[in-house]
Protein backbone atom coordinates (compact mmCIF):
# COMPACT_ATOMS: atom_id res chain seq x y z
CA UNK A 1 0.00 0.00 0.00
CA UNK A 2 1.53 3.30 -1.09
CA UNK A 3 -0.82 5.72 0.65
CA UNK A 4 -1.69 6.02 4.33
CA UNK A 5 -4.95 7.45 5.67
CA UNK A 6 -4.74 11.22 5.52
CA UNK A 7 -2.54 11.26 2.39
CA UNK A 8 -3.49 13.78 -0.27
CA UNK A 9 -3.82 12.16 -3.67
CA UNK A 10 -4.72 13.19 -7.19
CA UNK A 11 -6.71 10.92 -9.49
CA UNK A 12 -4.97 10.49 -12.82
CA UNK A 13 -6.57 12.61 -15.51
CA UNK A 14 -6.37 9.83 -18.08
CA UNK A 15 -9.07 9.11 -20.68
CA UNK A 16 -8.08 5.85 -22.40
CA UNK A 17 -11.60 5.34 -23.73
CA UNK A 18 -11.36 8.65 -25.63
CA UNK A 19 -8.63 7.17 -27.82
CA UNK A 20 -11.14 4.71 -29.23
CA UNK A 21 -9.62 1.82 -27.35
CA UNK A 22 -11.84 -0.86 -25.87
CA UNK A 23 -11.09 -0.48 -22.16
CA UNK A 24 -12.65 -1.14 -18.79
CA UNK A 25 -11.96 1.76 -16.43
CA UNK A 26 -13.22 1.68 -12.84
CA UNK A 27 -12.65 5.37 -12.11
CA UNK A 28 -15.61 7.77 -12.33
CA UNK A 29 -15.15 10.52 -14.91
CA UNK A 30 -16.05 13.29 -12.46
CA UNK A 31 -13.10 12.55 -10.13
CA UNK A 32 -10.39 12.34 -12.80
CA UNK A 33 -7.84 15.08 -12.15
CA UNK A 34 -9.36 15.83 -8.73
CA UNK A 35 -7.44 15.99 -5.44
CA UNK A 36 -8.80 14.11 -2.43
CA UNK A 37 -7.76 12.60 0.87
CA UNK A 38 -7.31 8.89 1.55
CA UNK A 39 -9.82 7.85 4.21
CA UNK A 40 -8.62 4.26 4.43
CA UNK A 41 -6.97 1.41 2.58
CA UNK A 42 -9.47 -1.31 1.67
CA UNK A 43 -7.01 -4.09 0.77
CA UNK A 44 -5.62 -5.57 -2.44
CA UNK A 45 -7.83 -6.98 -5.16
CA UNK A 46 -7.52 -8.40 -8.65
CA UNK A 47 -6.88 -5.75 -11.29
CA UNK A 48 -10.41 -5.02 -12.62
CA UNK A 49 -9.16 -3.67 -15.94
CA UNK A 50 -7.30 -6.95 -16.53
CA UNK A 51 -10.14 -9.15 -15.25
CA UNK A 52 -12.66 -7.43 -17.53
CA UNK A 53 -10.76 -8.59 -20.58
CA UNK A 54 -10.42 -12.20 -19.45
CA UNK A 55 -7.06 -11.80 -17.74
CA UNK A 56 -5.91 -13.30 -14.46
CA UNK A 57 -6.29 -10.06 -12.47
CA UNK A 58 -2.59 -9.79 -11.78
CA UNK A 59 -0.94 -7.85 -10.47
CA UNK A 60 -3.31 -7.27 -7.57
CA UNK A 61 -3.91 -3.60 -6.84
CA UNK A 62 -4.47 -1.71 -3.61
CA UNK A 63 -7.89 -0.11 -3.33
CA UNK A 64 -8.46 3.10 -1.35
CA UNK A 65 -11.49 5.00 -0.10
CA UNK A 66 -10.82 8.61 -1.13
CA UNK A 67 -12.80 11.62 0.16
CA UNK A 68 -13.38 14.62 -2.11
CA UNK A 69 -14.90 18.01 -1.36
CA UNK A 70 -18.06 18.06 -3.46
CA UNK A 71 -17.72 21.78 -4.15
CA UNK A 72 -14.39 21.10 -5.89
CA UNK A 73 -15.94 18.36 -8.05
CA UNK A 74 -19.12 20.26 -8.93
CA UNK A 75 -18.35 24.01 -8.68
CA UNK A 76 -21.38 26.23 -8.15
CA UNK A 77 -23.77 23.36 -7.46
CA UNK A 78 -22.98 22.49 -3.85
CA UNK A 79 -22.92 24.65 -0.76
CA UNK A 80 -21.15 24.00 2.49
CA UNK A 81 -18.66 21.28 3.30
CA UNK A 82 -20.35 18.25 1.76
CA UNK A 83 -18.04 15.43 0.76
CA UNK A 84 -18.17 12.48 -1.58
CA UNK A 85 -16.18 9.25 -1.25
CA UNK A 86 -15.09 6.96 -4.06
CA UNK A 87 -13.14 3.73 -4.06
CA UNK A 88 -10.13 4.22 -6.34
CA UNK A 89 -7.46 1.70 -7.30
CA UNK A 90 -3.83 2.65 -6.63
CA UNK A 91 -2.98 2.56 -10.34
CA UNK A 92 -5.17 5.62 -10.78
CA UNK A 93 -3.67 7.63 -7.90
CA UNK A 94 -0.61 9.80 -7.50
CA UNK A 95 0.64 11.87 -4.58
CA UNK A 96 -0.63 15.45 -4.40
CA UNK A 97 0.59 18.53 -2.50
Amino acid sequence: MSFAPGSRVRVRNDWPEAAGRKVHVRTPHFVRGAVGTVERALGSFGNPENLATGGDGLPKLALYMVRFERAALFPGTVEGRETLTADIYESWLEGAP
